[in-house]
């Protein structure tokens, strides 16, 4: 068996069952796990629309802390579109789609995908280095924030050279194109995991805490 064979049988079937049980896990943490029940009772009701304000709300920056964190907030939002209109809607990944869901869609060219990407990767490594010298990021950041941006990155930093056939000191392009998916399988494995599970629960968190407030009376 071969390192492409392997990355394409063995480590992503293996890879794939342990980011869909560790995410059922967790979720299942969540939606069971909520500790006593609450039978007080509520003070105001409309969860669903206090769930759904906050959704929106939290989406944006406070007023109070926007003018500290625009670059954060803004670089955010293209990197995580970037990356997801990359694994989408590049011309090499229809296929794998296809055969995952039964079904897919047109892609993009590959030129302009080129470009998402290169911004993608480039606004990725610009957070990871003012992580590492920011005085305040420094205090906060763990093995947990490197891991998962290195994680994230690698995809894209391999997925560039697999695109471009790029074989650095002679390794054979079959080797780099295992690598990628090795390293896509790295992600999917750190994925329920680490930090960048909150890509899976982002948005509930903020349903569930809305709607817990507007329980209490309060607008978050």
């Amino acid at each position: 068996m071969t390192l492409l064979d392997f990355a394409r049988g063995p480590a992503f079937y293996w890879s794939f069952a342990i980011m869909i049980a560790g995410i059922l896990w967790r979720l299942a943490g969540l939606v069971f796990f909520t500790g006593e029940r609450d039978i007080s009772k509520p003070k105001e009701t409309g969860k669903v629309a206090a769930g759904l304000r906050l959704v929106a709300l939290r989406s944006v920056p406070p007023h109070e802390l926007e003018k500290n964190i625009t670059f954060q907030h803004f670089t955010g939002y293209v990197w995580h579109i970037g990356f997801f209109v990359t694994f989408l809607f590049l011309g090499a990944h229809i296929p794998f789609i296809r055969s995952v869901l039964g079904f897919a869609w047109p892609n993009l060219p590959n030129g302009l995908i080129l470009v998402v990407t290169a911004i993608t990767l480039g606004i990725l490594l610009t957070l990871y280095v003012r992580r590492l010298f920011h005085p305040v990021l420094q205090v906060i950041t763990d093995a947990d924030d490197h891991i998962s941006m290195w994680v994230t990155m690698l995809p894209l930093i391999t997925g560039v050279a697999a695109f471009a056939h790029w074989s650095p000191f002679g390794v054979r392009y079959e080797t780099v194109l295992a690598v990628h998916i090795l390293s896509i399988c790295a992600l999917m494995v750190w994925l329920p995991f680490g930090k960048i599970f909150h890509s899976v629960t982002a948005l509930m968190v903020r349903f569930r805490t809305g709607a817990a407030f507007i329980r209490r009376g309060v607008r978050a």
